[in-house]
């Protein structure tokens, strides 16, 4: 299946990620093609031409930058590919394209693609709902300086899953950040924070805190192998599946 990836993450797209994915996608390449005993080839087939490398029955895996991803993901449409996307930062309309295109290709979007994160998704709903309005709800994530959107896609995705539990308006109550004089904080108000320091590869925190306790839960990777291990899952859900929009909570059965 890496075949069929590598050439779709090159040329002026690929040019267009954060520095790390440029690192990490750089030391990949040289790793396949030392081979894993370090004195052979391992064939993995390395272009510039995208439209080529997406063809019918493959699998796209990408994580890069929202305008990049699109571009891709328009060729996995016209191709009949298939597609698992972790780039985060679409903006609306995108969002709106991407589920045009996926009436035409199975396409699988996840802000994060760890197991144990989408887990969380799922637990951080049954928390909020036994909770209930008494409890105020704050998530915080840090990540490395080279992360360009925020908040994170995973913190978006934890406000807009309490804020779906709790019956509310993300877009009314959410408060990025706090400073100067705001008064008392706001009942219904879910606080996201975003931190950006070193190489941090991600850690997140939903906090329920009312008068005398505070529940957290709590995820950190420590190392982007998580990701691609979660990846290569759904990869192997989305292959099997007809045209239409997945998440990781369809391949974990969460759904």
């Amino acid at each position: 299946m890496l075949k069929n990836l590598q050439a779709a993450q090159k040329g002026p797209a690929a040019r267009r990620r954060p520095l790390a994915a440029r690192e990490a996608y750089s030391l990949y390449v040289e790793r396949a093609a030392e081979g894993a005993n370090g004195t052979g080839r391992a064939g993995v087939a390395v272009g510039s031409d995208a439209a080529a490398a997406i063809t019918r029955d493959r699998v796209l895996i990408e994580f890069s930058v929202p305008e990049a991803s699109l571009e891709h993901l328009r060729l996995v449409a016209r191709a009949g590919a298939r597609a698992v996307i972790g780039t985060t930062g679409f903006t609306g309309p995108q969002r709106e394209e991407i589920r045009e295109l996926a009436r035409r290709a199975p396409i699988l979007l996840s802000p994060n693609m760890s197991v144990a994160v989408n887990l969380a998704f799922t637990l951080l709903a049954t928390m909020a709902k036994v909770l209930g309005d008494d409890y105020d709800v704050e998530i915080m994530e840090t990540h490395h300086r080279f992360k360009k959107d925020a908040p994170s896609g995973t913190a978006l995705r934890m406000a807009e899953v309490v804020a779906e539990a709790l019956g509310r308006d993300l877009g009314q109550v959410a408060v990025h950040g706090r400073q100067g004089f705001p008064g008392e904080r706001p009942k219904h108000e879910i606080g996201i924070l975003s931190v950006r320091s070193g190489d941090v590869v991600g850690e997140h925190i939903a906090s329920f805190g009312t008068l005398g306790e505070r529940l957290e839960l709590i995820h950190r990777a420590h190392s982007r192998d998580t990701f691609a291990r979660g990846a290569l899952r759904a990869a192997r859900f989305v292959a099997g599946c007809p045209p239409g929009l997945y998440s990781m909570q369809n391949v974990l059965g969460l759904a």
